[in-house]
């Protein structure tokens, strides 16, 4: 019934690490030739597989996990399914019902555990309900802003066997379509407006709204900023795109965020990521009007109260939007040319102590890769050189954590090359990011998806050592690593693995890296120095003792 379901709902694939509270399951998909089942070495691995590959698809992404450390460890991919608002079902095999509430092996109430990071946490009671839930939460993890749903799964429901109709299939949900009076007033405020400013992020986006937004905002020479780490929404070659705000945000593109005069936020959440904590956008502003615009009507006025408060779809919108007549006047031109130079002039990047100049090898991946690319990426200060100096060229190329979980490249890679085998896909991993999840290199290899990985090997958890430096000087705690030979590692799992010393070493082992056909790993040996693409561990240090 279970399995039905998730073929009727257009699943195609399932990730999981086995587990023996979900046999009959496991059983099912056994006989189940439209849905693939990739077996993952650890479940924080899997579900973060499940949640990329729901982005890539714009879909579904489901994973199968025991209770206890298994949904303990799946629930990083299930906050993150949160953070990056994507569809995502996590099901967890539970203790018999008869064993609930009586300190059964490995009970957690998943329930009440998963309730504050998921909109909705759910046991299934009752066989007969078990085709119906299924369908509900397929509906609940869609609508609306998309998220994760979470499925507790008794071992004596999973069992049981009874004939009971098919529930009907959750369509996927409408959404509401921007009122002609709300277009309108947008026009109008743009129309008043000299200095505006769009921002764009937030889930539900595709190719066609990628590229609606494209047109609109070029017709109308709008500057462009993307939200963290949403680069692929606009093409970054496209003359309206300015950088990515948030964290990590430029000085340049920052001051243009504070004196513009018209914000229009489309998706994105006005949260801390997008506004690096709260401080570009400061409303009320007689200054500076708001519009937002976003699917969840929760989320306008949350915590900026906005001139303008569109709820609707973002598709929807942005279509609307690109389907309008051009502004007359645009008298914002230069505004717009200027943020673009801007941030054309932050490309070169500032050159970097040691052997291995990081930013050299985003300026050679940005020319050597196919537009379609997909490089993935976890959490760390290393993330800026992709974000920095790569250019996104089209949408779903780009897949990082929203929720700044690290280890999420790796899986997210895999997930990646699984769904698109004939692209190029490239992991961006830190090398406390890579240990985290390197166990999937595993997974790749038996899957046969070569991906490449580049570990940025500077022995350090580099942000946390950042923070130290600027709070306590010249006292580092915990935060140096001694690593492995990540190339003997690669190896080790049948993988192609090198260490890269020198800048120059870098193109003839990537060039390799590709022609082995195989996963790789690629050890780049990065100056501890080199903390941040614009300014090294000694000048943190130097600026935090001279205040």
């Amino acid at each position: 019934m279970l399995v039905d379901q998730l073929r009727r709902h257009g699943v195609e694939t399932v990730f999981t690490v086995a587990g023996e509270s979900f046999l009959p399951v496991l059983d099912a998909l056994y006989d189940e030739p439209a849905i693939r089942t990739v077996a993952c070495r650890h479940e924080a691995g899997a579900a973060i597989m499940a949640e990329a590959h729901a982005r890539l698809r714009g879909d579904l992404g489901v994973v199968f996990v025991t209770r206890g450390p298994g949904a303990a460890h799946a629930s990083v991919g299930v906050h993150n399914a949160s953070e990056s608002s994507t569809p995502l079902l996590l099901f967890v095999g539970q203790v018999p019902t008869a064993h609930r509430g009586r300190g059964a092996f490995q009970e957690v109430d998943i329930e009440a555990w998963f309730a504050p990071m998921a909109k909705w946490a759910v046991e299934v009671e009752n066989p007969e309900h078990l085709s119906e839930v299924t369908a509900d939460a397929a509906r609940v993890a869609r609508e609306g802003r998309a998220g994760p749903v979470v499925v507790s799964l008794p071992e004596d429901v999973l069992a049981a066997h009874l004939s009971v109709p098919d529930a009907p299939v959750a369509e996927p949900p409408g959404r509401p379509e921007p009122g002609p009076g709300e277009l309108e007033q947008l026009r109008s405020l743009l129309t008043g407006s000299t200095r505006p400013m769009v921002i764009v992020g937030g889930g539900a986006w595709d190719p066609a709204t990628a590229l609606a937004l494209a047109s609109w905002a070029e017709q109308n020479h709008l500057p462009v900023a993307v939200s963290f780490r949403r680069q692929d929404y606009l093409d970054n070659r496209s003359p309206c795109y300015i950088g990515h705000s948030g964290v990590g945000v430029v000085a340049s593109l920052a001051d243009r965020i504070l004196r513009a005069d018209l914000i229009i936020a489309i998706g994105t959440r006005l949260g801390d990521t997008a506004t690096r904590g709260y401080t570009l956008l400061k409303p009320p502003n007689p200054d500076q009007a708001l519009v937002h615009i976003h699917v969840d009507p929760e989320e306008l006025g949350r915590v900026y109260k906005p001139t303008l408060g569109i709820c609707a779809g973002i598709p929807e919108t942005v279509a609307a939007l690109s389907a309008a007549p051009p502004l007359p006047g645009q008298p914002w031109r230069n505004w717009a040319a200027g943020a673009r130079a801007d941030y054309e002039a932050t490309l070169p990047p500032p050159p970097a102590p040691g052997a291995v100049d990081f930013g050299q090898v985003m300026t050679y991946l940005d020319s050597r890769l196919p537009p379609e690319a997909i490089l993935t990426n976890g959490a760390g200060n290393y993330t800026l050189w992709p974000q920095r100096y790569y250019r996104f060229k089209q949408y779903g190329t780009q897949l990082g954590p929203q929720s700044g979980a690290m280890g999420y490249a790796v899986p997210a890679a895999v997930a990646a090359k699984l769904r698109h085998p004939d692209v190029p896909v490239v992991a961006v991993s830190g090398d406390g990011d890579f240990l985290m999840t390197g166990q999937e290199l595993a997974t790749a290899v038996q899957y046969d998806t070569p991906i490449i990985v580049l570990v940025v090997n500077n022995g350090m958890l580099a942000t946390i050592r950042m923070h130290q430096e600027r709070t306590f000087p010249g006292r580092p705690s915990a935060t140096d690593l001694d690593n492995p030979d990540f190339a003997a590692y690669a190896r080790a799992f049948g993988a192609f693995g090198a260490t890269i010393e020198r800048t120059r070493d870098f193109p003839p082992a990537f060039e390799e890296a590709l022609d082995a056909r195989v996963p790789a790993v690629l050890d780049i040996l990065v100056d501890p120095e080199a903390i941040l693409p614009h300014n090294t561990l000694s000048e943190v240090r130097r600026q935090a003792q001279t205040g």
